[in-house]
């Protein structure tokens, strides 16, 4: 029984040490309460359309009644097929267009248009424009590529992940990567934007309602998430001697607490 005793110590005492990370550090949003939704919408604004960058794939295609007539506007489909078996279906692909370094597509018929900075719907509407007069009631469309985010630092799953409709939210990213490890850093979470050619750096508090109202809370086009450790984090990646250490001293600790009641116990015997 008295070695059972001393073992229950021991595992107590070491668990004690070692649960470093407290209840608080894990919840988000801890500000967050029915009141506070009717100050975020307040101030909250809608997500914008992104804007084209350079370097961009974009997708645009050109519809109307006269199939014929769009023809001319629009990128040939290209057809993958295994070379292995004639017997595979093909595969249909569409092509896409880069923004150049200068900000141009190079679009067919149209020439050249300058698209750097404009937002999704106002490529359109410039289409639009240019084929008036060319093309009864045409219809544009278009989409990003290559529009994704990554997520990396202490979540579950971290990665590259597509932006589908140009729409994600930070809350949606952290979703896609699995969620936050127990050693992430919930109040220093870090994002990096590239706008306008030049680099740009925001901290949120995953703690607070105050990220709803952020620039950042929408996320855009090649955003990096970057959820850094916490001290506990850092606290575990030490030296395993040091953790050997402790450990060695806690059970000598143990081993002269058991030592004491078990000369007790031997004296009430007598």
């Amino acid at each position: 029984m008295l070695r059972k005793s001393s073992f229950f110590v021991l595992f107590a005492l070491v668990a004690l040490m070692c649960s470093c990370i407290s209840n608080k550090q894990l919840i988000a949003f801890r500000t967050v309460t029915p009141e506070s939704a009717e100050e975020i919408n307040k101030t909250m604004k809608p997500q914008p359309e992104p804007r084209v960058k350079i370097n961009d794939a974009l997708i645009i295609t050109v519809t109307a009644l006269d199939p014929e007539a769009v023809s001319p506007y629009n990128l040939p489909t290209v057809s993958y097929e295994s070379p292995a078996s004639s017997t595979v279906p093909s595969t249909q692909s569409f092509q896409y267009y880069t923004v150049d370094e200068e900000g141009y597509i190079d679009f067919p018929v149209l020439g050249k248009l300058y698209v750097v900075g404009l937002r999704q719907s106002e490529v359109i509407g410039l289409i639009e424009d240019k084929l008036q007069g060319q093309v009864v009631d045409p219809i544009v469309t278009m989409r990003f590529l290559n529009a994704r985010v990554t997520v990396l630092g202490e979540v579950k799953r971290p990665g590259t992940y597509p932006l589908n409709n140009g729409r994600m939210t930070l809350l949606e990213a952290l979703g896609l990567s699995g969620d936050l490890t127990q050693y992430a850093n919930r109040s220093n979470v870090l994002i990096t934007r590239e706008n306008n050619g030049k680099v740009e750096f925001a901290r949120l508090d995953l703690r607070s309602d105050d990220i709803f109202t952020s620039p950042y809370f929408y996320l855009q086009q090649n955003d990096v998430v970057y959820v850094e450790p916490n001290q506990a984090r850092t606290t575990s990646n030490q030296s395993i001697g040091l953790w050997l250490s402790m450990v060695g001293t806690v059970a000598s600790a143990a081993t002269v607490v058991v030592s004491v009641l078990s000369v007790g116990s031997d004296k009430e015997s007598e």
